[in-house]
């Protein structure tokens, strides 16, 4: 079996420090799927054909992720770019402020509808909750604010009201456009940014299919409306697949209620067939040290042992000092906690009715699978749903998802447990086309003589929706 069979995937952001192919070359050895950050830089298209181009070199399949910058309600900027508040002191947020004029006393904001979103007393949380205000009062553009916990206040840091509210929607104008170049640069998923409710994610569906796009759609939680049971159900269900994004989630709902709501959302994710990424800060420390702290090192085992699907990093890998050994590191620790006895165990669904044939025998495939000693899953899919199902159930035996379709391929890098191999069925009869993915496997050094393997296929060669049948076969 190969070396790097680690079954949660990792997402590198790509940014100054890792755009380059020299960088990428050695990232893209570990990296199962790539985020580019729309809410920086641009030359997106030029930075996807690379990595791609990259990756067929090293003969793997990267996803690509556009990430949707989204209503980030944010400061101006100030004459001397930041500024010093001290504890109990007045300021004024003001819709209305010239955007480069603010000062010790007042700084505009690029959300103008702020101030008709607050009242007095509501407690606004600045810089990701570092600065604290208290609205005094507001009045036509200006917000009134006491400073109750200062601090140094820069250029377009971000503002939260906490217990969330804010009535800013989903997708901005510039998402508008930046979507349709992420269509153009045919990703595997768009990432949208604090979406409320499952029509933010319709809408943003329907903005792809316009664009004549395929791209999945990730749904970032990070509002406290978005947290609430039914409608975070909602949004899982619409969506092909979540984020927990904790950054500003921590700043809307507080940094204690952080660990349970991702527990949550990572189970309802698996129970409703989505795959999930837990992101923000999970080696944050290694931005500038060669070293993870303890607690990162436990974060990211327990998102693992949480069942995850990917784990994600940031700044880390877009302007740290050391983008590949974060991700070399992150490959460590996700490997050590899949030896965990949990991480192979499932009761998913035993009692389950199916109302799908690819969906129950993807069940009963899994359920031989563990009972049996299977050395690998082979699914020949057109649209990746086999796989998926697969994979919600944790063994630990590696499913291969073969599939002619690059977004499909895409799109699988994103399932744990789940590896990607570009092949094409509709070359062979389906007399002819198990043997043949029995060898791309055992060619690429997965199995061996011997071997027991569990192959999903449909009767009808390359039909989407197709999977229905089961078999067990032993590797020559």
């Amino acid at each position: 079996m190969n070396k790097q069979m680690r079954r949660t995937k990792i997402v590198a952001t790509i940014g100054p420090v890792s755009k380059n192919e020299s960088v990428l070359q050695d990232l893209l050895q570990y990296a199962d799927l790539v985020r580019i950050n729309f809410s920086h830089a641009d030359h997106h298209p030029q930075a996807a054909e690379m990595i791609r181009k990259i990756a067929k070199s090293l003969n793997r399949t990267i996803g690509l992720i556009a990430d949707l910058q989204g209503p980030k309600i944010r400061v101006s900027r100030f004459k001397n770019g930041k500024v010093f508040l001290k504890d109990g002191a007045d300021f004024i947020l003001d819709a209305a402020h010239p955007a480069d004029e603010g000062n010790e006393n007042i700084v505009g904001i690029d959300y103008k509808e702020l101030p008709k979103d607050v009242s007095p007393n509501d407690v606004l949380l600045l810089s990701d909750g570092r600065i604290v205000f208290i609205v005094t009062k507001v009045e036509g553009t200006k917000i009134y604010c006491k400073v109750e916990s200062g601090g140094e206040l820069s250029n377009n840091k971000g503002i939260n009201r906490k217990g969330g509210g804010l009535s800013a929607p989903a997708l901005t104008d510039k998402d508008r456009e930046d979507l349709k170049i992420a269509v153009s640069m045919n990703v595997d998923y768009i990432a949208i940014s604090f979406p409320r409710c499952a029509d933010d994610i319709e809408e943003a569906k329907d903005l792809i299919a316009a664009a004549g796009g395929n791209a999945g759609v990730i749904a970032k939680i990070e509002r406290i409306e978005a947290v609430e049971p039914k409608t975070l159900d909602e949004i899982i269900d619409i969506s092909d697949g979540i984020m927990v994004a904790r950054g500003d989630l921590a700043v809307e709902i507080g940094n204690a209620e952080v660990p349970a709501a991702q527990k949550y959302m990572i189970n309802r994710a698996r129970d409703l067939n989505k795959p999930v990424i837990t992101a923000t800060e999970m080696m944050e420390s290694m931005i500038t040290s060669v070293v993870p702290t303890r607690a990162e090192v436990s974060d990211v085992a327990n998102a693992v042992l949480d069942g995850t699907d990917a784990v994600m990093l940031s700044a880390e890998t877009a302007t740290g000092e050391h983008p590949v050994l974060v991700v070399t590191t992150m490959d460590k620790i996700c490997l050590a906690a899949e030896k965990h006895p949990t991480t192979k165990t499932s009761g998913y669904r035993v009692e389950s009715f199916f109302g799908k044939v690819d969906e129950a025998i993807s069940m009963a495939t899994m359920y031989s699978a563990n009972h049996l000693n299977i050395k690998a899953i082979i699914s020949l899919t057109e649209s990746g749903s086999t796989p998926l199902w697969m994979s919600r159930i944790r063994s630990g035996i590696p499913i291969f998802g073969l599939s002619r379709h690059l977004n499909t391929l895409g799109k699988m890098a994103l399932y744990s447990d789940v590896y990607p191999i570009n092949f094409d069925v509709t070359k062979y009869n389906l007399a002819e086309v198990k043997r043949a993915a029995i060898s791309e496997l055992k060619k690429e050094g997965y199995v061996s003589r011997g071997d027991l393997v569990i192959i999903t296929c449909g009767d009808h060669v390359g039909m989407h929706g197709g999977t229905n049948s089961m078999t067990i076969l032993q590797v020559e």
